[in-house]
């Protein structure tokens, strides 16, 4: 239950845009009622109407939105660390795959889950991102691949948000690979599987936006537009893991359809960067997939700060590419890696994210939004990006409650 309260002696990074960095007010106050923020400002000027509020004296430390995670795979069966093992050990991708590995590892281990074996394996992953300020989480389908795992994936996901104190955005992710049993005959699987899927998906309120893998080792850009022209018909958004091993234009493709987001984008090139701006199509780098496949080809970073296309962060945490379940660890990266500055990083994981998952009451610290917060021990805002595998909240505020 949220309570009526003013956080005070804080310095408050509101992430919104102005002449401040981070939005930043020094020395600052977070006046928070009915599960939202009521005012936010200098805390000399906080309102006399908020006297009889409760107040914490926060002792200078760093307060900013609840941090929103705007790509993961977090509902899934199984693990790929056996395969992670026998590739160190010098086994080849083609080895791996002859012994049951890859996606169709995950696929069937998923298959053959419950709905109960599904939440709870998540929740510890869930659980670490709670840890770490996360009050918003996207969780996608795609490791069922027909009917009944797909749509048992969007319930788990539902059901993680009744179980914790969590906020979940699920995206149907039908086109994520082709199944054995349709090898060939990608087109079938997109007629026969992935459309009535998502109509059933969508009929049952399971899903809020639809996604697909738009790559030469999953599905061509016409392919993916016949299941952004039902997505549309459905009134539901979409967004595209795109031009991450190639440039297939998919970017370009999904922004025509006014798409959320592109994620991944390493290949992604300025015609690509130009249709996402003008769109408005937000850009989610995934330092953990460039990590773990120990990529070489970094995102257009600067073309993206050309053309002023917002940038998101995401862990992409997934089984086999990305097994990342550390939000402040995707932002150190976001910044080593790829050579984003502590303050796109921050965006990157707030105010970027949230519009990445079409959402405009989070993200921000602002009167109107969900008073969704995280209270660091650290005192200044680059602290987060800086530090190497160590998590400095002290408290997160999820709708109001502590």
């Amino acid at each position: 239950m949220s309570s009526d309260k003013i956080y005070g002696g804080a310095r408050v990074a509101c992430m919104t845009t102005g002449e401040a960095a981070y939005g930043l007010i020094p020395e600052g106050a977070v006046v928070v009622a009915g599960g939202q923020v009521a005012w936010v400002g200098p805390q000399k000027d906080v309102p006399a109407d908020y006297a009889g509020f409760e107040v914490e004296d926060l002792e200078g430390r760093l307060v900013t939105p609840g941090f929103v995670d705007c790509h993961t795979h977090v509902v899934f069966g199984g693990n790929r660390a056996n395969e992670f093992e026998m590739r160190l050990n010098g086994a080849s991708y083609e080895e791996v795959a002859r012994a049951g590995g890859g996606i169709v590892s995950t696929v069937a281990a998923t298959r053959a889950a419950t709905l109960e074996q599904m939440v709870a394996e998540a929740l510890p992953r869930v659980d670490a991102f709670i840890a770490e300020g996360v009050t918003t989480l996207e969780i996608k389908s795609g490791y069922g691949l027909e009917r009944e795992t797909e749509l048992t994936m969007l319930r788990a996901a539902r059901q993680i948000a009744e179980a914790r104190p969590i906020r979940v955005k699920t995206t149907y992710l039908g086109a994520h690979a082709t199944p054995v049993e349709y090898k060939g005959r990608e087109d079938a699987y997109i007629a026969e599987v992935v459309i009535p899927t998502l109509r059933a998906a969508h009929a049952e309120g399971l899903v809020d936006a639809v996604d697909g893998f738009c790559e030469g080792i999953a599905f061509a850009p016409e392919q993916m537009a016949r299941v952004f022209d039902v997505a549309k018909e459905l009134g539901l958004p979409v967004k595209l893991h795109a031009e991450q091993l190639s440039n297939l234009g998919g970017a370009k493709m999904a922004a025509g359809y006014g798409a959320l987001s592109a994620d991944h984008i390493e290949y992604l090139d300025e015609d690509g960067v130009v249709a996402m701006a003008a769109a408005g199509t937000v850009g989610v780098v995934l330092p953990g997939a460039f990590y773990t496949l120990r990529e070489t080809q970094v995102p257009p970073i600067d073309l993206l700060r050309k053309h002023g296309v917002a940038m998101a962060l995401a862990t992409d945490c997934n089984p086999g590419s990305s097994p990342l379940t550390s939000v402040l660890l995707t932002m150190n990266m976001g910044c080593t890696l790829f050579r984003m500055k502590p303050e796109e990083a921050l965006a990157g994981v707030t105010r970027n994210a949230a519009r990445a998952l079409g959402l405009d009451d989070c993200g921000v610290i602002a009167p109107g939004q969900r008073a969704d917060l995280a209270i660091w021990d650290v005192t200044t805002p680059a602290e987060l990006s800086y530090r190497v595998g160590f998590n400095a909240l002290y408290k997160r505020i999820f709708g109001g409650s502590e």
